[in-house]
């Protein structure tokens, strides 16, 4: 609502039509980042579903197409699977889809429940509900937006290149805190926190400021905003956290994945169809930096969990070789991996702000996605089973009084090549 007051002159001058380019040009000549991010997330859509089966009873649907007076609205209650069907009609929106996706997910690496035109959503607590449930879905920050990322690099190839340094973007606010690692540890079905607090703050920030008070605010009380090179890292530092070599992603966030939605998995399961994505998406992330050159800029804390993800991958790679590694070596880079997920986000709970800026050369992110790429190959190679199909679920085991890890095939493994 401020951004709106401060410039309702300019946006009150605008035509009923105008082109894409034109209104772009037009907010970026105001020299407001918090307009031109507003601007980017802008969707032209009239209706759009909600994901789900209608026959499930938490799954409330809202179709309205025109208000009280019969004029249409632009209305939507997301759906990032149905919108990457959509952008191959309408390629011109892809990178604005992108915005939306990108501007929901937390500083943690993870994506609220839904997201509509009045901003993200999540599920809260309600005691007196069965189906009242909060956690975090595995697989969605990893692989709908790797599809949306092909798709701009196929109809656009410069615009993401563009965008990567460029301070357009946000973080959701989402009121959920993930335990510390040593509590994952003693319980991986009991991991996510609701803060009551934070959410009532976050309801007097939407009432005084719009949807934009769903969103990570700096000191002064903007929306604080950084490049899209950070927020496509934070969701692959968030999977790598929680990875187990030769098992998988680790299911920690009290949910499982949408493309198995096998609930017996949580806190137990070790994915290796999300790690499958994860090849594909460090690769992609690889094919963009080698259009940059030079430094680039990341939140100060973002930096330090890059920094000591690095460390970590660097030193498991020099310890890999063509067999599975052993339970010991297993568990401590899970632990070496895992405590700098956990600082980071134990960090950012209790500052809730972001404290200044730091400088990285590209050189440096693009030698930990070579060392991550290095311990996915590993593990996807020690997963082909005798038969030549690949793993796609295992099980992880960690007792009190030593790490050992067992492989248990899915139900579904042998279903997936």
């Amino acid at each position: 609502r401020g951004v709106y007051d401060s410039h309702q002159a300019l946006l009150e001058t605008l035509p009923e039509h105008l082109q894409r380019e034109e209104l772009l040009a037009t907010i970026q000549a105001q020299n407001d980042p918090q307009l031109e991010r507003l601007a980017y997330e802008y969707l032209p859509i009239t209706f759009g579903r909600r994901h789900g089966d209608p026959s499930r009873p938490w799954n409330q649907f809202a179709i309205k197409l025109k208000d009280d007076q019969g004029h249409r609205l632009l209305t939507y209650q997301g759906n990032f699977q149905n919108w990457e069907a959509l952008l191959l009609s309408y390629p011109d929106f892809i990178e604005n889809v992108i915005a939306k996706f990108v501007n929901a997910s937390t500083a943690d690496g993870y994506n609220p429940y839904r997201i509509s035109n009045d901003g993200i959503d999540w599920e809260v607590e309600e005691p007196d509900d069965p189906w009242s449930y909060i956690g975090y879905w595995g697989d969605h920050q990893i692989i709908y937006l790797q599809k949306l990322l092909e798709l701009s690099l196929q109809f656009h190839p410069a615009r993401l290149s563009a965008l990567l340094q460029q301070p357009l973007f946000s973080y959701a606010n989402v009121p959920y805190k993930i335990k510390p690692l040593t509590a994952l540890l003693e319980n991986a079905k009991s991991t996510v926190v609701y803060d009551h607090g934070l959410a009532t703050r976050i309801e007097q920030r939407v009432d005084d400021m719009g949807a934009d008070g769903k969103l990570a605010l700096n000191a002064n009380g903007q929306v604080y905003q950084v490049n899209l090179l950070e927020k496509l890292l934070v969701p692959l530092l968030a999977k790598l956290g929680n990875l187990v070599v030769d098992g998988g992603i680790w299911l920690n966030t009290q949910r499982p994945e949408w493309n198995d939605a096998n609930n017996a998995l949580v806190g137990q399961g070790l994915s290796m169809v999300t790690l499958y994505y994860l090849r594909r998406y460090v690769t992609f992330l690889q094919r963009l930096l080698a259009t940059q050159a030079g430094e680039v800029t990341l939140s100060e804390q973002v930096n330090q969990w890059l920094a000591e993800t690095a460390a970590a991958l660097h030193t498991l790679r020099g310890e890999l070789g063509d067999q599975p590694i052993g339970d010991t070596l297993r568990y401590d880079s899970l632990l070496a991996l895992g405590e700098a997920a956990s600082r980071y986000r134990q960090h950012i709970y209790q500052q809730e702000y972001f404290n200044g800026a730091a400088q990285l050369q590209t050189g440096a992110i693009s030698s930990m996605l070579d060392d991550a790429l290095a311990a996915i190959d590993h593990t996807i190679g020690t997963n082909l089973g005798s038969d030549g199909l690949y793993h796609a679920y295992n099980l992880l085991e960690v007792k009190p009084q030593w790490p050992y890890w067992r492989r248990v095939l899915s139900h579904r493994s042998s279903q997936l090549t």
